[in-house]
């Protein structure tokens, strides 16, 4: 505590005393003990000091309690009363604040901000020092906090989503170190990321695995599955080839699209140097055509040309065939959302802004707990995909 004190002095130093935060500390303590007297005479059906037939308990003193707010640390007095049941009085409780409360929801919000970006209990405590002015924030109540994080994430990851109308579903991984049986490793956390009928986008699950084996994907897709969820219109993956397996196991005859930026960078591995800007510009024709029909011929036009020049491209690009063009197939002002995997890979982008400044996580449970609460806390923002107007028109794809 003396710590907290201390560095609150000398940010007065810096910034001079705010006058105009105590003022309105001092009216937020009037408002909550005049809330919580209100609240009470509710109960009792009777004032302070007020005869009332009706009465339905009577009042027992006062407590103090130190409580933290989004304005700093306060002591407020709560009403202390007796309440008639019938067969026995049982203590008042106020449903303002909770009997063990010691921060208002705010605080903890921002305790847990503290918390997912990587900082350890003194480094939480010095940040939130302005706010806490002097309480104490003990490790146990750290531990809570990650404990009803850990409950919400259970929670979260055993419901039910047979009612989740998903449209595309887009299938990724991101790579996290993780401490496990005392090393050090770099681990997959696979992600399913929904579009709704309303163009909304949804994670469905995050779980830590072993690799991006085709086992591993199918372990992910039973738990979706197993959830209740239904074949999507079109799956968006990469290249790995565990989880086309795991595709066609799982949902056969479902429509897939790879990812166009993924393939592109095969092909520029195997491309010879003197040639590399025009195999880029010849594969764009077949990605940025403007219909099926144009991305065909100019899919047959690239093989034809560069089948003899640089026979590696053909086969890096024959290797994902037609899946590059299912995305004609759809609405074209989704055809941006669909041909790559970007959308995924922006929430992975943010998944990793938001750990770096973790070397490593203490377990795999802690990892995806992590992932976890940057989505409930609102530090991951998603918007609604291109053309999710006229996902009303999408259906499940016919063989072609």
């Amino acid at each position: 505590m003396g710590e907290g004190i201390q560095r609150l002095g000398a940010m007065e130093e810096i910034f001079g005393r705010d006058r105009l935060t105590e003022a309105l500390r001092g009216k937020v303590r009037e408002m909550i003990m005049a809330l919580a007297e209100a609240e009470l005479a509710e109960v009792l059906a009777a004032g302070s000091y007020e005869r009332s037939e009706g009465r339905r308990g009577y009042r027992n003193g006062k407590r103090q309690r130190s409580i933290s707010t989004g304005l700093g640390a306060t002591v407020i007095e709560l009403p202390r009363a007796r309440i008639s049941t019938g067969e026995r009085d049982k203590e008042w409780q106020s449903g303002l604040i909770e009997r063990y409360q010691r921060r208002a929801a705010s605080v903890d919000r921002a305790l847990l901000g503290c918390y997912l970006s990587g900082a350890n209990g003194r480094r939480i405590r010095g940040a939130l020092s302005p706010l806490l002015r002097g309480a104490p924030l003990s490790k146990s109540a750290i531990s809570r906090l990650v404990g009803r994080l850990e409950a919400l994430f259970t929670q979260w990851r055993g419901r039910s989503l047979a009612s989740e109308a998903v449209v595309f579903l887009y299938l990724d991984a991101i790579a996290l170190r993780v401490r496990i049986a005392n090393k050090v490793i770099s681990v997959p956390v696979l992600v399913g990321l929904g579009v709704k009928e309303d163009g909304q986008k949804v994670i469905l699950d995050l779980e830590l695995f072993q690799s991006e084996s085709s086992s591993c994907w199918e372990g992910f897709f039973e738990g979706l599955i197993s959830r209740g969820l239904k074949p999507p219109c079109l799956v968006i993956i990469d290249g790995n080839k565990g989880l086309r397996a795991a595709v066609e196991k799982n949902w056969p005859g479902t429509g897939v699209q790879r990812c166009t930026v993924h393939k592109l960078r095969n092909l520029e591995r195997y491309a010879p140097r003197h040639a590399l800007e025009e195999v880029k510009s010849d594969y764009h024709r077949i990605v940025y055509a403007d219909s099926l029909e144009q991305a065909t011929k100019a899919y047959r036009d690239f093989i034809s040309k560069w089948k003899k020049l640089a026979s590696k491209v053909v086969v890096s690009l024959e290797e994902a065939g037609e899946e590059l063009l299912t995305f004609y197939r759809f609405p074209k002002s989704q055809w941006k959302s669909l041909r790559t995997t970007n959308a995924i890979e922006r929430l992975n982008g943010e998944f990793r802004r938001r750990v770096k400044t973790q070397s490593s996580l203490p377990d795999a449970r802690a990892a995806e707990r992590l992932l976890f609460g940057l989505i409930i806390s609102g530090q991951i923002q998603m918007r609604r995909i291109d053309g999710w107007r006229e996902l009303k028109h999408v259906s499940p794809l016919k063989a072609a």
